[in-house]
């Protein structure tokens, strides 16, 4: 059974799988990111590295790394800035002070527009794989483990 979602962004609608065997990135996650992301995190843009540099020229310009393609997305979910994108958007269900990522609410409009957003993202993620822990242990959080890695499937 798939469960599908109509999302109303810009105008435009269209619907949102929900199982990760459906999610790609080229049908769902590229539209999601553009409609949602590009303003802050589009072609113009810093590459993860060039942002890393001085971050902080670029979040005065409200510029953020960019994710308008497959492998800068992908530096923001595996590696090397493993599990932020889920520490960005996650909605702080799981979080024991129950805060939501700073990007969360860019995730739509209404509450019930980024809950489904959340969701499509977390399905090509794939189950088990949406995780906030780093590539290396940062205080009280692990680093990602090899299994973690392994749930990831982000499908092209």
């Amino acid at each position: 059974m798939v469960i599908r979602y109509i999302a109303l962004v810009g105008g435009l609608s269209w619907a949102l799988a929900g199982l990760a065997a459906d999610v790609t990135y080229r049908g769902d996650i590229r539209p999601l990111m553009a409609a949602q992301c590009a303003e802050c995190h589009g072609d113009d843009s810093p590459t993860l590295a060039e942002f890393n540099l001085v971050p902080e020229k670029y979040t005065k310009n409200k510029q953020g790394p960019r994710t308008s393609t497959y492998e800068t997305l992908l530096q923001l979910v595996g590696w090397p800035d493993s599990g932020a994108l889920m520490r960005r958007l996650d909605d702080g269900s799981q979080n024991a002070d129950k805060k939501p990522g700073n990007m969360n609410k860019h995730l739509g409009d209404t509450p019930e527009l980024r809950a489904a957003n959340l969701k499509l993202i977390k399905a090509w993620v794939g189950e088990g794989g949406w995780n906030l822990n780093r590539w290396q242990k940062r205080g009280d959080v692990p680093a990602i483990s090899k299994e973690q890695l392994d749930k990831l499937q982000l499908q092209y």
